[in-house]
């Protein structure tokens, strides 16, 4: 195990080649690197830019150091304080919070809110030298769960404080900004807000119109401009906002780019509406907020001028793990729902429970969590090890978590029926909540796109190592025989696939070549786009999606595997259990990602995507149904 705030060196010991797709195995002692004597392998080897699973797979290598094995990284007295907190935490929403009535009154009570503080439910990451509770990630998702199991609404409040209000000032903030803010705010003394989203920017935040002007004396910076949907919008005090200035680069041209600034409410000139009327979440604060003339501190500003798209991308980034572990706290509730009632419900002369029908629906939602709760602590522990490199896998959580979680729910009104649609169950409620997750801190739709043109970036610097290697053949020529050779292997139908077989449990090697055979057609596809439509793959996003669709399967693949192959070597009492539900994940996600693969090079597939493109223009041309209605005929 690794201690909190110990960062683990993870380097290949061995590099495996199959088919020229490198294996670089996970480590148990640190080790040198060796440097390679022949100019191809070093021009090879600095073609690697990512230990990420995910991005790796783009470019046609399989790093397995951040998914074998699964990462076990708090220490045995950080176990003991998780163990500790949970009984408080779980006698606080026992005995004070109470979500239906949040719900219905659409805000918290400041009992509440006064417990929450005496518990340092505000600070959980922020170190104790400013007031914070000091906990890694992993510990982090740990306590979202049990926030996750009772009351989505206040989650949202304390991730909108925490996860992104003030995590800026966490990642980027200097020592004096640290020192100012990060008490007050650690101790919920004042809440923060996260202020990126405009009327005309909501995933493009490169549209943002809010704008910042640097005084003449250079001392402070002049904000005008409003943000929509803000969370804690109303309530906080300190918001890290983003807004456009200008900035003269190199060549004396002024551009405007989007900066970061730390502002406070008594700045004078902020202000807000009233709390927008929400679907679900409702006992969050959601409001928009308007800076008039806002006088900043020179010094308030987040990170570098110009900087400010990285700085909210890596918040963002930085947080959507926590999603997963929040919303397996959600399934948890649900399933414990559905199965009092499937147990308890008599139908035909027989528990429901025995139906095949609820068997098979209580099934998959267990999978659905499982699958989810993996993908939380893979990516949680890779960040508590130091890995900066998780963006890919933390977007995929995020779309399979807030997905997921709202199939889990929805089966469990399925299976409680007419009982489930009553508030009375609380499910309700739920369902409400759930819904926003799809949406905010990046639509799953962006996020898709996202993770399938970022990883063809990589891809794509790959592909112009191979072509400059072409430039020199003599020198290069192990990089261009192993390139050459892995595509005449596809090309002839000789190629049998890495293994990863050796990095898991016996009972799971099957489900494993599941995996090699994905990650084989992965890459060959990969391949195919980049050559076929170049950098107009951007414009192909029927395309992208099932791209993104099969990385997210794939990946889905090897946290499970990883984590149940653990299960099986600890003698873990589920073991068996997590083995079944694994081998039927594999298989399952198996025959999704090769189906989505073969669409993007399939004829008719691409004829549908084409026909389907035409339909939606009609639609748009009409705003709304194009088609004839039966009886009318207009």
């Amino acid at each position: 195990m690794t201690s909190l705030g110990t960062t683990r060196l993870l380097r290949p010991t061995a590099r495996a080649v199959s088919n020229g797709i490198a294996i670089i195995r996970p480590l148990s002692t640190q080790a040198k690197v060796v440097e390679k004597s022949s100019s191809d392998e070093q021009r090879k080897e600095k073609s690697v830019t990512s230990n990420s699973f995910v991005t790796s797979m783009f470019s046609g290598q399989v790093r397995v150091n951040q998914v074998f094995p699964f990462p076990d990284v708090l220490t045995e007295d950080q176990v003991e304080t998780l163990t500790m907190v949970r009984e408080p935490t779980a006698k606080f929403f026992a005995e004070v919070n109470n979500s239906m009535e949040n719900d219905a009154r659409e805000v918290v009570d400041e009992k509440t809110l006064s417990v929450m503080k005496e518990m340092g439910s505000f600070g959980l990451m922020v170190p104790p030298k400013y007031d914070g509770a000091g906990m890694n990630n992993t510990q982090y998702a740990c306590l979202g769960e049990i926030i996750g199991q009772n009351d989505l609404g206040l989650a949202v409040m304390l991730g909108a404080h925490q996860s992104i209000g003030y995590k800026g000032i966490l990642l980027y903030g200097t020592e004096e900004q640290k020192q100012k803010y990060l008490p007050d705010l650690a101790t919920g003394k004042i809440f923060a807000a996260f202020a990126l989203t405009e009327p005309s920017s909501g995933s493009d935040a490169g549209s943002i119109k809010s704008r910042a002007e640097l005084s003449p004396d250079g001392k402070h910076y002049i904000l005008n401009g409003s943000k929509i949907w803000i969370s804690n919008g109303g309530l906080a005090e300190v918001f890290t906002v983003f807004a456009k200035t200008p900035i003269k680069t190199s060549t004396g041209e002024i551009k405007d780019k989007v900066t970061a600034f730390i502002v406070e409410r008594k700045f004078g000139g902020v202000s807000n509406g009233p709390p927008e009327k929400k679907m679900g979440i409702k006992c969050s604060n959601t409001a928009e907020v308007y800076f008039e003339n806002v006088k900043i501190p020179a010094e308030n500003v987040l990170g570098e001028v110009g900087d400010g798209f990285k700085v909210a991308m890596n918040i963002l980034n930085s947080g959507r793990f926590g999603m997963g572990g929040l919303l397996s706290g959600t399934m948890r509730t649900c399933i414990a729902k559905a199965t009092n009632f499937a147990n308890n419900r008599v139908q035909f002369g027989s528990k429901i429970a025995t139906f095949g029908a609820i068997q098979e629906k209580l099934a998959r939602m267990a999978m659905a969590h499982y699958v989810t709760e993996s993908i939380c602590f893979m990516v949680a522990g890779n960040m508590d090890r130091g890995s900066t490199e998780f963006q890919l896998e933390a977007a995929i959580g995020k779309i399979f978590a807030t997905e997921a979680a709202w199939f889990v729910c929805d089966e469990t009104i399925q299976i409680m029926g007419g009982m489930g649609y009553m508030r009375e169950s609380g499910v309700e409620k739920i369902m409400r909540d759930l819904r926003i997750f799809r949406i905010f801190e990046g639509t799953n739709e962006i996020l898709r796109l996202f993770v399938a043109l970022t990883g063809l970036q990589s891809a794509g610097f790959h592909l112009k190592e191979l072509q400059r290697a072409m430039r020199n053949p003599v020198a290069n020529m192990g990089m261009i025989f192993d390139e050459s050779t892995k595509r005449v292997f596809r090309a002839v139908g000789l190629s049998s696939g890495i293994s990863i077989g050796e990095f898991v449990a016996p009972e799971l090697k099957e489900s494993a070549a599941f995996v090699s055979k994905s990650i084989e057609n992965f890459g060959a596809t990969v391949e195919h786009l980049l050559i076929k439509y170049n950098k107009n793959i951007i414009h192909e996003q029927f395309l992208l999606n099932r791209l993104a669709n099969s990385a997210i399967d794939i990946y889905s693949m090897v946290v499970t595997l990883s984590r149940a192959s653990r299960s099986v070597s600890q003698n873990f009492p589920s073991a068996l259990h997590e083995v079944n539900m694994v081998n039927v994940i594999c298989s399952e996600a198996f025959e999704r990602s090769q189906n989505n693969l073969a669409a993007v090079r399939t004829g008719h597939k691409l004829k549908n995507f084409s026909l389907m493109k035409k339909v939606a223009e009609n639609i748009s041309i009409g705003d709304g149904i194009s088609h004839t209605h039966p009886v009318y005929k207009n």
